[in-house]
């Protein structure tokens, strides 16, 4: 089971493919299937709320196939169980990114100080320039 915060993803939503990888080995990646690809369908998923699902499909679309499922896949170690850990791991980062709304950025007005000291560097800037000119006698 991926928990991230509160949400439960079951395994059973999970499929993994095992292929060889290219990764870490030696003469073993050769003959053992150590790169893990985990698939995970995200539209079909009950595990979201429909909230984090719409910021998920919308964040990640480029990851996802035609049928809205995504693809994730590990060869950073040797063996099969720690690149299934690291897909586990990939998948709760992604979804962690989209399980908060971001905050909407309330628009400010700038301040009457703010305003006054952008004025008086404008004419500092305008005095140190002027100072620099050729002089006309």
């Amino acid at each position: 089971m991926l928990v991230v915060v509160n949400i439960r993803i079951p395994e059973s939503e999970f499929e993994f493919g095992y292929a060889r990888g290219s990764g870490p080995g030696g003469q073993n990646v050769n003959k053992v299937n150590s790169k893990v690809v985990l698939t995970w369908n995200c539209q079909t998923s009950p595990s979201l709320t429909p909230a984090v699902k719409k910021r998920f499909l919308e964040r990640y679309a480029s990851r996802l196939r035609s049928d809205g499922a995504v693809v994730i896949s590990s060869d950073r170690f040797r063996d099969q169980k720690r690149n299934a850990d690291d897909c586990r791991d990939k998948l709760a980062a992604m979804i962690e990114e989209v399980r908060l709304a971001p905050i909407e950025r309330r628009p400010t007005k700038p301040t009457r100080g703010s305003k006054e000291r952008r004025l008086q560097t404008k004419s500092r800037d305008k005095a140190k320039k002027e100072s620099r000119r050729k002089v006309d006698y």
